[in-house]
């Protein structure tokens, strides 16, 4: 069978752009042919919802967008990831859309509470497996820091999964995408499951998710690598052994990882916060040059506005290398002296 990773960029709270987008990409899935789609983690809200998951009339608007959502899915099964709520109690949830209906859904059981993550603020932990089949193969679904543990994955091929789907908003840092392939060789030697790894992309106020979902069989063998730091949708083949095979896209060096992270995060927040566009002082030197052309890479020239005020302290060669810098980018540029306040 053909299943399809959509590697979405959210909004947070967007729940009606965050449907449409899922929608797109299950119907692009479906014209090649898959018959299943996985996306991130909260990909129906955005993560992290933080104080949002306060409200209850935010889990009320994730329930009915959920159901609308189903009820627009045909001819593909899609797995959601969204807020829920249950017997007074909540979740950070993943939900089978299938035949128009939500078939099956599964509560993270493994909440982080470290870093940036304070999902124990918010959630309740589910602890039950959640396995369907499809196609003869029985898939069964993970949250992000349930694959770093052991007991969700055993749970998993316990209840008689063969597949592991894996939806995540794993935030970008530097190596971590080998620190991902450790944790998740170690589920796959420790159940024989193979693992399909969905990840979130885009900024969202200081973090940043890079994309770069993956599969693996079940020896641990990378069998299917998505791009970074950009939207895309993973097209993935299923045969009768079980190993989800794809493209393998081309791994990004390190400073080139670090240097997309930067422009994403500039590009995303300027963008989802709605404005227009940047204003950066120049010094001549290389702190503000950096920052410059990641503004204007992420954002386009036309965003960004240069601006000199050289002082009587100001070497000529900053005021040349400012001068040179903005002509190179083509960005607005301005020279205010401030000669004069110095003078008074």
């Amino acid at each position: 069978m053909k299943l399809a990773i959509a590697q979405i960029n959210c909004v947070l709270g967007d729940l009606a752009g965050n449907a449409a987008k899922i929608l797109q990409h299950s119907e692009q899935a479906k014209l090649q042919g898959a018959q299943l789609l996985l996306t991130p983690e909260l990909g129906l809200c955005g993560y992290p919802p933080e104080d949002l998951l306060l409200r209850d009339g935010f889990y009320r608007a994730c329930a009915q967008a959920l159901a609308e959502l189903a009820g627009k899915t045909s001819g593909i099964a899609v797995v959601v990831g969204h807020p829920h709520e249950r017997d007074g109690k909540r979740y950070n949830a993943a939900s089978l859309l299938r035949d128009g209906e939500i078939a099956a859904t599964y509560l993270k059981h493994e909440l982080p509470n470290y870093s940036v993550f304070d999902e124990k603020r918010y959630f309740d932990h589910g602890s039950e497996p959640c396995v369907f089949e499809m196609k003869g193969i029985r898939f069964a679904l993970n949250i992000c820091a349930d694959i770093w543990e052991a007991d969700a994955a055993r749970q998993a091929r316990n209840a008689g999964a063969q597949v592991l789907l894996v939806l995540n908003a794993s935030p970008y840092a530097m190596r971590k995408q080998e620190a991902r392939y450790g944790a998740i060789r170690e589920r796959i030697a420790e159940t024989g499951l193979a693992v399909v790894y969905a990840n979130l992309v885009g900024g969202q106020d200081e973090l940043v998710f890079d994309g770069g979902s993956f599969a693996m069989d079940s020896h641990g063998n990378l069998t299917a690598q998505g791009r970074q730091f950009e939207e895309a949708l993973l097209m993935l083949e299923i045969q009768r052994d079980l190993c989800p095979n794809g493209e393998k896209a081309a791994a990004l060096g390190e400073e080139a990882g670090i240097y997309r992270a930067l422009c994403l995060g500039v590009r995303d927040y300027i963008g989802k916060n709605r404005f227009p566009g940047v204003l950066l002082g120049m010094s001549g030197g290389i702190d503000s040059a950096l920052t410059l052309a990641i503004a204007a890479d992420a954002l386009g020239a036309d965003k960004v506005h240069a601006v000199m005020m050289p002082s009587p302290y100001t070497a000529q060669i900053s005021l040349d290398d400012s001068r040179e810098m903005v002509k190179i980018l083509g960005v607005r540029y301005d020279e205010f002296p401030i000669v004069p306040m110095f003078q008074c």
